[in-house]
């Protein structure tokens, strides 16, 4: 991909921020990089990446976990929009299930996530969902969560019973096709693009990775800005994005977490260069983004990862961990790419994740899961970065 006249100024004002923003985008998303010291520490349970079959749900019951208590805590990371409709989820799982629920919100403190953990253990916990803030911190809690019997779900990183993950590249592609199509349909093939990335964290740089092999396809197509914000919210894109109109007077394309793009487009409205012919694109289907393309302006899109949905089954499968059935070892959320035609279903979709759950046509649209595990499987759980794109 040929870079503007000016990326080369733009990467250099932020260059000594990438390596900080590493460290602190990796506090808030919790998926510090360290799997070999991970590996190291933590042990049992698989290690090395496997690719697992199809989950098969029909499977002979196993054993049921004794002396634990049917209870279900979801450890949040903070309260940005994505994980409060997970929390939404897993909490109507737990309702109609008949599960004890609650959520131990960590804002963004690394070491209260660690203590919440250590007190699940010592009070007899019987399922957790993680957002992990450091996941070096909590590992070794969680090993002792799964030693014990306890269901423990994870959003992306391990160590876990059951991981939740997207497929990041497939994800990141979704909503580059979106943007290229435009460009094409709308401005004659040229666009000024800036990407909003998170390269410094392996579990998502795929998404990148993604997005710039689609946008090669397209010669006039110059990314101006490949950038990582300081934080990943909106304070974060807004203050890129001031950074990168230093060097470009006018942006097209706009892609990255719906968070940091929201926080673009308030400095290109605060600066006055926001247009209605703008591409602003974002991945989570967070309401604030959705409720940007209602309003037909420069926001076109969200790439949707339906996360009350996805917490939903897992809600699910703890209680099913907790009867002695089997559960999947991994599970996708599959990119929905939202725009202004199909923005009523999705809404009705995640408004009333239980119907679609119980429906497997419906379902499959958004959840695939993979491999299977239960109470007396516990010792292979995942232990490894598992992605359902793996070779």
């Amino acid at each position: 991909m040929r870079m503007g006249a000016h990326s080369a100024f733009t990467k250099g004002l932020m260059t000594r921020r990438v390596a900080y923003a590493a460290g602190v985008v990796a506090l808030i998303f919790g998926v510090v990089s360290l799997p070999d010291r991970l590996r190291a520490q933590q042990g049992p349970g698989i290690t090395s990446p496997t690719k697992f079959a199809a989950f098969h749900p029909d499977m002979a019951p196993c054993n049921a976990p004794s002396g634990l208590q049917r209870r279900l805590i979801f450890a949040q990371d903070n309260e940005r929009q994505f994980m409060q409709g997970a929390a939404r989820g897993l909490a109507a799982a737990a309702r109609d299930r008949n599960v004890e629920f609650s959520i131990a919100l960590a804002d963004n403190d690394a070491t209260a996530m660690m203590h919440g953990i250590e007190r699940a253990f010592a009070e007899d916990v019987g399922a957790v969902v993680i957002a992990p803030v450091n996941t070096f911190l909590v590992a070794p809690g969680l090993q002792k969560l799964i030693g014990k019997g306890a269901y423990v779900g994870s959003i992306v990183p391990p160590p876990a019973t059951s991981i939740l993950n997207a497929p990041q590249y497939l994800t990141g592609k979704v909503l580059a096709d979106a943007a290229v199509a435009y460009i094409r349909h709308s401005l004659g093939g040229k666009a000024k693009v800036a990407l909003l990335t998170h390269d410094s964290l392996q579990f998502l740089a795929p998404r990148f990775t993604a997005m710039r092999d689609v946008l090669r396809s397209l010669p006039q197509a110059d990314i101006v800005a490949d950038i990582s914000p300081l934080t990943v919210d909106k304070n974060g894109g807004a203050a890129t994005m001031r950074t990168i109109l230093l060097a470009h007077d006018s942006i097209d394309i706009v892609l990255g977490a719906d968070t940091v793009v929201l926080g673009a487009l308030a400095a290109l409205r605060e600066a006055g260069k926001a247009r209605a012919d703008q591409f602003l694109g974002g991945i989570d289907g967070e309401p604030e983004a959705v409720a940007e393309i209602k309003k037909g302006g420069p926001y076109k899109a969200s790439v949707s990862l339906a996360s009350p949905i996805f917490g939903y089954a897992m809600g699910q499968h703890a209680a099913d961990w907790l009867e002695g059935k089997h559960v999947p070892q991994g599970m996708d959320i599959l990119p929905k790419a939202l725009t202004s035609a199909n923005l009523a279903q999705y809404e009705a979709d995640i408004a009333d994740p239980s119907s679609v759950y119980a429906n497997p046509t419906r379902r499959s649209a958004y959840l695939q899961m993979y491999g299977n595990i239960c109470y007396d499987t516990r010792d292979r759980y995942v232990n490894f970065p598992w992605s359902s794109e793996r070779n």
